[in-house]
């Protein structure tokens, strides 16, 4: 006996009914794209390497997958190389290309690349599959999806301030209660400078980042581990500790950062971003984080993660600002600001919440019942009809029982049956059963294209 198929661990398929609610997130997200004016593009699943290594940190280079060279990979190599070559280089020689780990880096490389062809600031957006070789938990998959907007080329906080409202409309389109949290890396640098360890910025903000998982005193072993000398570990505690408004923070972080340029600018863009918002303020909740660090290296500046205020899972949309990442493919000085839309999460809690809407889980509206061939010869052109007009309709393709036709229609949760039989023929008319109820009316196809109508 064949063993049972099965996909990777950390991989799904999705049913019709999955893929409904699937695209109903898609479709919103990217209509809020698109009246931001953001434009679309697409880059390949898998990058090269160089492309990708250094680019997420230590541990994010750990998670992405790596593609063996194609054909005889190994051919090239000689039997001394393969058995005498470190672990690290001989997995740059047998393999030259990988999976995305994010759209982000290959965003940076595709501006370098067309740079010649784009117009700055350049406003994009990506719904693409990434993938990452992580351990799959709730919430966390080694395939999943981001829906990513940046702009590129563009100082300016405004950036940030629409990147908020984007994230707002979204979620509020969605039907979800959101919080979006909001820090500076600049802020973060600041601080590293001022307890004495400025060379551990990735240290630090790699572990800060974990506060709210495992508390203030794993955080603080976690640090003394990394090496951080204990008096900076007593100075950093009481600003990770610290407590109020928004205001009160950003007031005791202003004494705190005095002696740190970088960690006052940091502070005097947060505060912007606080004014811009005023002037139109977002329906979600939006709180200053201090402990917020999005563990990537490649921020800069502003960042934002935005968690759900009904239901614990983790992130459910982040990103930042990133003044080098370019910088690295060989165009230097342009800035970038960005976030990505988990969708996976996001249809999670959409789920749990049962928030989807009821249109999203139905498919067809219509099913023409089949009593036999010049039935069908007389369906057909209404079908077309039907169709041209948006209503999504069909036919059961084989002339069976009635029984098995309307089990069908229930087992599809199509709303509606139509019936025309040589009397329904020979009249002009359509009999429309509206199964929920079991009432029936006859109609004439102008009549039934009216009746369903999306417009109606």
């Amino acid at each position: 006996m064949a063993d049972k198929p099965s996909i990777p661990k950390g991989t799904r398929d999705f049913t019709p009914l999955e893929m409904a609610r699937r695209m109903h997130i898609f479709d919103t997200i990217r209509t809020i794209f698109k009246i931001h004016g953001f434009l679309p593009i697409e880059t390949p699943a898998m990058e090269n390497l160089s492309s990708l290594m250094g680019k997420y940190g230590e541990e994010g280079d750990k998670l992405l997958f790596k593609i063996l060279n194609s054909g005889d990979f190994k051919g090239k190599l000689t039997d001394r190389e393969l058995t005498d070559t470190p672990a690290g280089r001989l997995g740059s020689m047998i393999s030259e290309k990988g999976l995305r780990y994010d759209l982000t880096v290959p965003f940076a490389r595709f501006v370098v690349q067309h740079r010649n062809e784009i117009i700055f600031p350049f406003k994009r957006y990506q719904i693409q599959p990434v993938w990452r070789a992580d351990r799959p938990q709730r919430g966390r998959y080694r395939e999943f999806y981001q829906c990513d907007v940046d702009v590129i080329g563009s100082n300016s906080l405004l950036n940030e301030l629409e990147l908020i409202q984007i994230i707002d409309e979204v979620f509020a389109a969605l039907g979800l209660k959101v919080v979006i949290k909001l820090n500076n890396r600049k802020v973060l640098a600041g601080i590293v400078k001022m307890i004495g360890e400025p060379e551990r910025m990735t240290d630090i903000t790699v572990a800060i980042d974990k506060l709210e998982k495992i508390g203030m005193e794993k955080v603080k072993a976690e640090l003394e581990q990394k090496g951080l000398k204990p008096e900076a570990i007593e100075k950093l505690e009481p600003v990770l500790k610290m407590m109020g408004t928004t205001e009160e923070k950003l007031d005791f972080l202003e004494k705190f950062l005095k002696g740190s340029e970088t960690g006052l600018n940091g502070l005097a863009e947060v505060r912007k971003l606080f004014v811009y918002m005023e002037a139109d303020l977002p329906g979600a909740a939006v709180e200053f984080d201090l402990t917020l660090a999005r563990g990537l290296n490649y921020y800069t500046g502003s960042i934002f993660e935005v968690k759900s205020a009904e239901m614990e899972i983790g992130s459910i949309c982040g990103g930042g600002r990133y003044d080098d990442l370019t910088g690295i493919f060989g165009l230097e000085g342009v800035s970038g600001v960005g976030i990505s839309f988990g969708a996976d999460r996001i249809y999670d809690v959409l789920l749990q919440l049962e928030r989807f809407p009821e249109r999203s889980e139905l498919d067809t509206t219509l099913l023409f019942v089949n009593f036999g061939e010049q039935e069908v010869q007389h369906i057909i052109p209404i079908l077309g009809r039907l169709r041209e007009s948006g209503i999504t309709s069909e036919i059961y393709p084989d002339q069976v029982k009635m029984k098995k036709q309307m089990n069908y229609a229930n087992s599809r949760k199509i709303p509606y049956v139509a019936l025309v039989g040589e009397q329904e023929v020979k009249d002009g008319v359509v009999t429309l059963k509206e199964m929920e109820s079991g009432n029936q009316e006859q109609l004439t196809p102008a009549q039934l294209v009216e009746k369903l109508s999306p417009a109606k």
